[in-house]
Parts: structure tokens; C-alpha cells; sequence
């Protein structure tokens, strides 16, 4: 029994055994979702996973590239990941010398390309990491007990980074972030501000800030030095900086775009002094259009115990096979095809230089860097009077008080034009950037994009082409800005709206009667306004473009007008605006009042109704009202009634009588409807011209015979109407009086001035029903 009673209590502890393992699994496919479930995906649905996944759903964005157009040595590059992954299964010994064959042979390679001797190489997927590490190395070299004490040597004698105010953004946070320091830490260097570029370092002043930092008991660690700066490409004074940096011990750093011209034969004197500073960071993979390569930093140092404990070196195989995408695409470009593509895309620089200078109305603020690979420019009006030369200010007018508005107007402006130039020529890589001394300006920078989208000598003439196509819009649309705020200004109803980041002409809004000036939340009723003023105004197919939007500084909905490709009649579309959306305003307050007003008028047409009637039961009598006798009455003594009712007058609100139509067969003419608004300036338009346009009179861009055609035509027009009135008023004054026939007329004679008098009926009556 004994025996028994085991065995069945082991049954039952397995039975309860296998059920908690079937809910264990239940309840861990349940929390599991996706592919996992199961026992796996084959190869063929995780590739197609995979690719759904990178090309998205391609009927959403049927214009965005698929992928990018990488060529033969693009894949060479992506194959040296893949080769990476396979070489790390080796065995240890062979993998170490691999691995050290690649890094020796990558780092030989950079440093004779790029000029930087007897140097060693680390290679980063992040662009600033190399730059990090670099820090570490000199904090190491230059407190020699800061492996042991740690942060409290760093306090007794706080370092300082110096970087130049025209440095890349945030990377003085990210030095910090990576090292531990406190923001105090960094110092930026101000840019020239008398002689020289504006954005290059100020070493005079730069050297007070070194000597002030030394005298509070600091001690200046690091200056990190620009060959092309990210914004215009300037490039700094190194060769100066180097001296400043032997005098006081500093580690000098360089990094920049211009870097990439040490390949070249000819190297400006500022950019080959890189060659001897302490490290350099270069980005080949932009440079030469190669994907997913790391970045590299070259440096000098001497002991190799430091360089490990900063990061730069490794033991690790695995560290050192991010240099094996390099290794391959540098054997497969070789020596020609690196130097040529630096050379085409300096080339590419040179050639639009060279042609915006030929250009009025842009500015190219690189003119000093013949050498720099980077092209920023921007378009600008200058002031009356003023020496093209010198740095104009971006205003059409003189005022010093609009100095300001316009320098908005044109940055506005040139963000638009290069975000057309981006449209219209996408192969140049365009960028838009905002300076704080220039405004916005337009960069070409061919050494970061022209490796990767292939751009050609082509690309620079038709980026030059479509510069020159958008000038007469920016310059149109300039000078009537200010004409069109007086306008709108002078303008009842309507209010100007100062938007500094939009390009067109300007920005307005109506002000209806129930507007709340000091709100700034939506206005429900000012939306529907200004919807139908859109409509109305796209609706007259001119050459502006009109759209709607909410204010700069709140929420209600205002008309923006577009760029101006020609001259154009301000008064004219202004007084359009405005008569437009006063009718629209007037239209939807009779509609709103419709329900009211027709409900007022129904009742009080059933009283007059019920009025009338008991009017009618008083002149007929009572016995007329009984069945029988009613008729026998009737019969013998009809009743004249006439038909009465009521019409109600939409336009004046009225109830009228319907008699008037019963007896004359005609509907009364009632009140008479109030004329459209329309404008004072409402003027004659030849057949094709567009609404807004300036008139032809008085133009003196127009041919002489031209502009006499035109004024012969509108003469014309004005005489055929005006004729039309005169006839008009004269019938008038004829028709009271009708010329009586001669008395002494022979019958034939009387017959003829009979039938030309019946001829003349219909000529003389038809202004009284048009009256």
C-alpha cells in the first residue's frame, strides 16, 4: 500500500510537473512577439525582412532614391566589414599579424598622402572621438601623477581647451562630456574683427587669453586649430599658432575639409603648416566618396605606455580591423585616383567662384581662400551711393531704421533661393546655413559631396544658370516690400504683418468687425474669411502665389503673397484684398442673418394673411359664408375679389404685396439691391493681360510702338464705353418727349414717318426697362 501510494503521488507531482512547463511556454511565446516565435525564419525571409525594412513602403515616396549610387569602390569599402567579421574567427596568432600588417600599412599609406611624417593612426567611427582621445593623451603627458591622484591634480591646476569661436557646434560640450571637466574649462578664442578674415582666430588676442590663464595659476592644455572652418572653410593661421604653442607648451590640433588639399601638388603655405602641428584628424570617406570608412587621426607621440592608457592603441584584434575598409578602398583607388578626386572637387569650387564673380547682386565670401575648396555666397542689394566694394548693407533704401528689417528680408530671401537652388540642381549638394555677422548664405562645399553624388563641371554651370534666372524675382520681390507695407498700412481693414522668415512680398490679414486685436488665440470666424480670400484670390490666375497660414506671433490665419517675377500694380492688389474679403465678410453676415430675417418675415406674412382674411369675411358677410346660400348669392350677385398674397424681399428684408404681380403679370421691382463694393482703381485690362499688372502707360520699358498700340487700345475701350453712356443718356432725355408728325406731309411721306416711328418704338423703350 505503501508502494502504491509513491508511485502515485510521483504521477501526480510529474503530471503537475509537465503542466507548469506547458504554461511556462505559453506564457513565453505569449510575451514574445514577431519572428521569434516558433523554431526560427529561414535565410530568404530574414533578407526580406530586412530589405522591406530599408526601402520602406516605396508607394508612399515614389521620387526618394532607393539607395545610394556607392560605385565599385563604395562596395569594396562595404566589403571590408564583412571580410572584418570573417578574419576575427581566425586563430590568434595569425589573426595578430594580420591585423597588425593592415594597421602599419593604412598608417603608411595616410602619412605619405597627406604629408605627416613618422606619424601613427587612430582610427573612429565618430568624427570627434579622435580629438577626445587626443586630450587624454596630453592631460596624461602633462600631469604626470594623474593616473594616481586622479581629479585632484586637475584641481590644484586646472586645464584649459582653447577653441576658436568659429569651431564646429558642440564640440567643446562633447570634450567636456568625455572628459570629466567642467565647462569653465574651455575657452573660445574670438575671431578677427579689424584685419584679416572674420573667421579665423585672433592670435593676439589669443595669446593675452594664454598669459591671463597662466597668471590665475591654470595651466593652457590644448588649442584646437581650423584648416576650414565648418561654417565658410577659412583656415586659421597656423603656422602663428604653431610658434604661440612651442612658446607655452601647448598641444596644437588642426582638423578642417581644407586638410584633404595636402594630397595635392600645390598646398597653400597656411594649410601645409598643418603638417607640423601635434595631430590632425582627416575624413576620407567624404572626401573620396567612400561609405562606412572611419575617420582618422594622425598624431606624434613618443611613449607608447601613454598612447595605450589614452585609448589610441590596443591589443585588441578586433580594434584594429576598423582600418580594413580603408586598406581596401585606398589599394583600389590608388595614389592617381585619390589625388584626382580632391583635385575635381577644388576644380569644381574654382569654377563656380569664378563664375559668381561675374554675377551682380551675390556676394562670395571666400574671395581671400583662392585655395579653399568651399564656395559661400549670398545675395544682397546694396545701398545708393554706396562702394560695391566694401560690405554693403543688404537694403534697398537709405533709412537706418529699416536696416535691420531688411537685413530679415534678405536672409529670407536667400534661404529661399537655396532651397530652390537644392530643387532645381540637386547633384551640387547645396547647403543653407545662417552666419551671425552675414546672415544666411549659401555653401558649396564639393569635397564632402561631390565623391558621393558625382557632381560635374555641368552641375556648375547649370547651378550658375538657375542663379541667374532667380535675380530678377529677388530684386523684384525686394523692392516692393516696402511698398506694399504702405499699402497695406494705409489700407482700412487690413493689417501688416512683419514675418522675417517669409520670402515673398509680404504677409497681411484682414480685420473683420468682431475681430480681437489683443487675443492671439484662432479666430474661427477670420479663418472662414481669409479661406474664401484664397480662394478668390488663386482664382484670378495671376503670376503671385497666395497662401494661407497662421501670424508669425499667433494664431490667427493670414494671406501670404509670394515672389514677384515681375512688376506689379501694389495698390492695385492691395485694394483687391481688401474689397475681396469686405464682400466675403458681407456675405457671410447675410447668411448668418438669412434665418433670422426670414423667420421674422413668415410670421408677420401670416398675420397680414390673417388680416386680410378677416377683411374679406367683413366686405362679403355672413350669409355668403353658409354653404347653400352662399352660392344661391353668388350666383345672383358675383363678387369681384382680387388676389391677394405675399412676397417676401430677401435683399431688403420686406414683406410686399402680390397684387402688383396678379394685375400686371409682372414682378414688382421692389427695392433696389445695394451695387457690389468694388474698387476706385479698377482699371481696363487689355485681352490676355494678367491681373496686378503695372499699366503699360508711361512705362519706359516698353518699344515706342509698342507702348502706342497699347495706349491706342485702351483709348479705344474708354471711348466705346463712354460712347455707350453718352447714347444711353441722351435716349433718356429723349423718351419723355416724343417728336410729333408734321401736319403738312403727303400720305406717303406720313406712312414712312408711320412705320420709322414704330422702328424707333423698340430703340427708344428698351433704356426705360433697363432703368
Amino acid at each position: 500500500m505503501g508502494k502504491n501510494l509513491k508511485e502515485a503521488m510521483k504521477m501526480l507531482e510529474d503530471s503537475q510537473r509537465r503542466t507548469e512547463e506547458e504554461n511556462g511556454k505559453k506564457l513565453l511565446s505569449g510575451d514574445i512577439p514577431g519572428p521569434l516565435q516558433g523554431s526560427g525564419q529561414d535565410m530568404v525571409s530574414i533578407l526580406q525582412l530586412v530589405q522591406n525594412l530599408m526601402h520602406g513602403d516605396e508607394d508612399e515616396q515614389p521620387q526618394s532614391t532607393r539607395i545610394q549610387n556607392i560605385g565599385e569602390q563604395g562596395h569594396i569599402s562595404l566589403l571590408g566589414h564583412s571580410l572584418g567579421a570573417y578574419i576575427s574567427t581566425l586563430d590568434k596568432e595569425k589573426l595578430r599579424k594580420l591585423t597588425t600588417r593592415i594597421l602599419s600599412d593604412t598608417t603608411l599609406w595616410l602619412c605619405r598622402i597627406f604629408r605627416y611624417e613618422n606619424g601613427c593612426a587612430y582610427f573612429h567611427e565618430e568624427e570627434r572621438e579622435g580629438l577626445a582621445k587626443i586630450c587624454r593623451l596630453a592631460i596624461h603627458s602633462r600631469y604626470e601623477d594623474f593616473v594616481v591622484d586622479g581629479f585632484n591634480v586637475l584641481y590644484n591646476r586646472k586645464p584649459v581647451l582653447y577653441l576658436s569661436a568659429a569651431a564646429r557646434p558642440g564640440l567643446g560640450q562633447y570634450l567636456c562630456n568625455q572628459l570629466g571637466l567642467p565647462f569653465p574649462c574651455l575657452c573660445r578664442v574670438p575671431c578677427n574683427t579689424v584685419f584679416g578674415s572674420q573667421h579665423q582666430m585672433d592670435v593676439a588676442f589669443l595669446e593675452k587669453l594664454i598669459k591671463d590663464d597662466i597668471e590665475r595659476g591654470k595651466l593652457p592644455l590644448l588649442l584646437v586649430a581650423n584648416a576650414g572652418t565648418a561654417a565658410v572653410g577659412h583656415t586659421d593661421k597656423i603656422g602663428r599658432l604653431k610658434e604661440l604653442c612651442e612658446q607655452y607648451g601647448i598641444w596644437l590640433h588642426v582638423e578642417g575639409v581644407n586638410l584633404a588639399t595636402l594630397a595635392l601638388g600645390y598646398v597653400s603655405s597656411s594649410v601645409l603648416a598643418a603638417t607640423k602641428c601635434d595631430s590632425m584628424t582627416l575624413t576620407p570617406g567624404p572626401w573620396l566618396g567612400l561609405p562606412a570608412v572611419p575617420a582618422v587621426t594622425l598624431y606624434k607621440h613618443d611613449d607608447p605606455a601613454l598612447t595605450l592608457v589614452s585609448g589610441l592603441t590596443s591589443n585588441k584584434p578586433a580594434d584594429k580591423l576598423r582600418a580594413l575598409p580603408l586598406w581596401l578602398s585606398l589599394q583600389y583607388l590608388g595614389l592617381d585616383g585619390i589625388v584626382e578626386r580632391i583635385k575635381h572637387a577644388c576644380q569644381l569650387s574654382q569654377r563656380l567662384q569664378e563664375s559668381l564673380k561675374k554675377v551682380n547682386h551675390i556676394k562670395i565670401l571666400v574671395e581671400d581662400e583662392l585655395s579653399s575648396p568651399v564656395v559661400v555666397f549670398r545675395f544682397f542689394q546694396e545701398l545708393p551711393g554706396s562702394d560695391p566694394g566694401l560690405n554693403a548693407i543688404p537694403a534697398p533704401s537709405a533709412a537706418a531704421s529699416a536696416v535691420g528689417r531688411e537685413r530679415h528680408s534678405c536672409d529670407a530671401l536667400n534661404r529661399w533661393l537655396g532651397e530652390q537652388l537644392k530643387q532645381l540642381v540637386p547633384m551640387s549638394g547645396l547647403t543653407v546655413m545662417d552666419l551671425e555677422v552675414e546672415g544666411t548664405c549659401v555653401r558649396f562645399s564639393p569635397l564632402m559631396t561631390a565623391a558621393v553624388l558625382g557632381t560635374r563641371g555641368e552641375d556648375v554651370d547649370q547651378l550658375v544658370a538657375c542663379v541667374q534666372s532667380k535675380l530678377p524675382v529677388l530684386t523684384c520681390t525686394l523692392q516692393l516690400r516696402e511698398e506694399f507695407k504702405q499699402e497695406v498700412e494705409a489700407t482700412a481693414g487690413l493689417l501688416y504683418v512683419d514675418d522675417p522668415n517669409w520670402p515673398g512680398i509680404g504677409v497681411v490679414r484682414y480685420e473683420h468687425a468682431n475681430d480681437d486685436k489683443s487675443s492671439l488665440k484662432l479666430d474661427p470666424e477670420g479663418e472662414k474669411i481669409h479661406a474664401g480670400l484664397l480662394k478668390k484670390l488663386n482664382e484670378l490666375e495671376s503670376d503671385l502665389t497666395f497662401k494661407m497660414g497662421p501670424e508669425y506671433k499667433s494664431m490667427k490665419s493670414c494671406i501670404y503673397i509670394g515672389m514677384a517675377s515681375d512688376d506689379i500694380d501694389i495698390s492695385e492688389l492691395v485694394e483687391t484684398i481688401a474689397v475681396t474679403a469686405r464682400e466675403i465678410e458681407e456675405d457671410s453676415r447675410l447668411l448668418e442673418n438669412m434665418t433670422e430675417v426670414v423667420r421674422k418675415g413668415i410670421q408677420e406674412a401670416q398675420v397680414q394673411l390673417q388680416k386680410a382674411n378677416e377683411e374679406r369675411l367683413l366686405e362679403e358677410g355672413v350669409l355668403r359664408q353658409i354653404p347653400v346660400v352662399g352660392s344661391v348669392l353668388n350666383w345672383f350677385s358675383p363678387v369681384q375679389a382680387s388676389q391677394k398674397g405675399r412676397t417676401f424681399n430677401l435683399t431688403a428684408g420686406s414683406l410686399e404685396s402680390t397684387e402688383h404681380t396678379y394685375v400686371y403679370k409682372v414682378q414688382g421691382s421692389g427695392v433696389t439691391p445695394p451695387q457690389t463694393p468694388t474698387g476706385t482703381r479698377t482699371k481696363q485690362r487689355l485681352p490676355g493681360q494678367k491681373p496686378f499688372k503695372r499699366s503699360l502707360r508711361g512705362s519706359d520699358a516698353i518699344s515706342e510702338t509698342s507702348s502706342v498700340g497699347h495706349i491706342e487700345d485702351l483709348e479705344k475701350m474708354e471711348q466705346s464705353s463712354g460712347g455707350q453712356e453718352a447714347s444711353e443718356a441722351n435716349s433718356h432725355e429723349r423718351h419723355p418727349e416724343a417728336p410729333a408728325p408734321p401736319e403738312a406731309e403727303p400720305p406717303g411721306a406720313l406712312q414712312d414717318g408711320a412705320q420709322g416711328l414704330q422702328d424707333d418704338r423698340p430703340q427708344v423703350e428698351e433704356p426705360e426697362s433697363l432703368r
